[in-house]
Formats: structure tokens, sequence, C-alpha cells
């Protein structure tokens, strides 16, 4: 057992340096390792250091691995005490009270081979389950949004100036931007489909930005109204989650330990319209896993 309460706000900067060091790690390799062209996949190859995990249209890249590696290595230096959990080689929960690191490397990682300026690092301090700090690096933009669990959430750009981070004011479902994701499997995706298809006439309109960590940030910044999607992992969710709850968003994450297999609904949206975007959701069968 762990008798000493971490420093959320420390973890929230700590968070922060490692993302953004290694997001610009992510920028930098991207060059070297693909050139200045974006991926095509028109004839369904992959460029070297291009690998697939769950489905054929689910890929992986060295950049990926390494960058997990090098979080993993500047979190170990900073706190060697405690545990990590990431997407590329997993991780355990560790001690009651303990720190949990819960890494993206590479967020958005078809985007990243494309070219699709949308693709983040993704960094999350839990403690028994609950996000207690983190911080998502917009690669290609250089800004970092970071939380910590009662201090409110910032946007930090690349000259360092900060700005706090509030949800819209918006009240009328009919007027929301709302964001969301697709999975890998067809199975999912055609639910996923269905549910869009009725959620869609009663909102402004869709983003599909293609990194749900960004999405969250997105609401908390009030570049989008909701976000919501079915199947994602933890280190999904668990920094910009938390970003978005900090900055006034009424949020629902999976339980701690699920995993993209279970299906199980990420919501943010702003306060004003919530209800109405889990009744819309509700009436649609999309706060049920999918």
């Amino acid at each position: 057992m762990v008798d000493v309460q971490p420093n959320r706000w420390e973890l929230s900067e700590i968070a922060v340096t490692v993302a953004a060091e290694a997001a610009q790690r992510v920028a930098a390799r991207r060059a070297e390792v693909f050139g200045a062209n974006a991926f095509d996949g028109a004839d369904g190859t992959r460029p070297e250091g291009v690998t697939t995990k769950s489905t054929p249209t689910d890929p992986v890249t060295v950049v990926d691995t390494e960058t997990e590696r090098f979080v993993r290595e500047r979190l170990a230096g900073l706190r060697p005490d405690d545990t990590v959990l990431g997407e590329e080689f997993g991780g355990e929960q560790g001690e009651p009270g303990g720190v949990q690191w819960v890494v993206d490397p590479i967020d958005g990682t078809v985007n990243f081979l494309y070219g699709v300026p949308a693709y983040a690092v993704s960094v999350g301090a839990r403690v028994d389950g609950v996000s207690v700090a983190g911080a998502v690096a917009d690669v290609v933009h250089g800004t970092v949004y970071a939380a910590a669990r009662g201090g409110g959430a910032r946007e930090i750009a690349p000259d360092g100036s900060v700005r706090d981070l509030r949800a819209n004011p918006i009240t009328d479902p009919a007027l929301a931007l709302v964001a969301t994701g697709f999975g890998y499997a067809r199975e999912r995706r055609e639910k996923q489909g269905r549910v869009l298809a009725q959620l869609l006439p009663a909102v402004r309109d869709v983003r599909r930005i293609g990194s749900a960590a960004l999405d969250l940030c997105m609401v908390a910044a009030g570049r989008a109204d909701a976000h919501y999607e079915h199947g994602l992992s933890p280190w999904d969710w668990a920094a910009g989650s938390l970003i978005a709850e900090e900055a006034g968003a009424v949020v629902i994450v999976p339980a701690a330990d699920s995993t993209s297999a279970d299906g199980a609904l990420t919501l943010a949206a702003a306060p004003g319209i919530a209800d109405d975007v889990i009744a819309l959701l509700r009436a649609a069968g999309g706060l049920d896993a999918l």
C-alpha cells in the first residue's frame, strides 16, 4: 500500500514535459521514416516499418513503438516507482494508491501514416483507476493540452503562452458540433453507423478527426461541443477525458480495466447539452456497448 498521496500538479507537469518531448520526436521521425510524401496505401501495400494489430486496417509503426519506449524510459527516470500501461507494450495496475501512467505514443496512427495533420501523444496518470493528471500533445501544431484533477484544464501554445479551457456554453443540441470515431472491425462499424445515422439529423454536424484524444481536447477547448465513441482503450481516453472534465464537460468513461473489445462508450459533452446528447444516444442504442 502506498501511503503518500501523489501531487497531482507535479504529475501534470511531468505529463506535459514527457508528452511534449515525445511529440517532438514523433514529428522528426515521420519525415525520417516516410519521407516528404504521405502514405498512399491505395494498392494495399504498407511502407517499411508498418505492421498491423487487431485488423488489417489497424496499423502500428516503428515510430509508435520507439515513442512508447522513449516515454517509458523518461517516466522511469522521473518516477521510478510508478507503473506504466501502454498501447504497444501493455503493463500492469501496480499497488493500490500507486500511480499508473497510461500512454498512447501516437493516437491517430492512420492519420500519421497518411500525413493527415491530426495525431497526438497522450500521457495520463491514474490512481486506483481514476485519472488524476494528464497531457495530450498535438504533434503537428505543437499545442499541449493538460489538466490536474481539481486544478482545471489548460492549453499551452508553442510559444509557451497558456489559456484556461472551458467547454462551450451551448444549450441547443441542434446547434452542436459532435465529434466521433469508428472501430476497425466491420461489425462494430456497422453498429456505429446506425447510431450515427439516427444522431446526425438532430445536431448541427459531425466531425471524424481520427484521434479520440484530440477530440476530447477539442471539447475542452470549445472546438467541438461533444465527442462520443465506442470501443476505446484506456490509453485513448485516460488523459483527454480528464482534460474535458476539468474544462467543465460532462464525461462518461469505460471501466478502468476495460479494453477496446468491450465496446463501451466514451462521452464528453458541454454541460448545457449533455442530457440531450445522452438522450439522443439512448434513443439510438448508443449508450450500450457496441
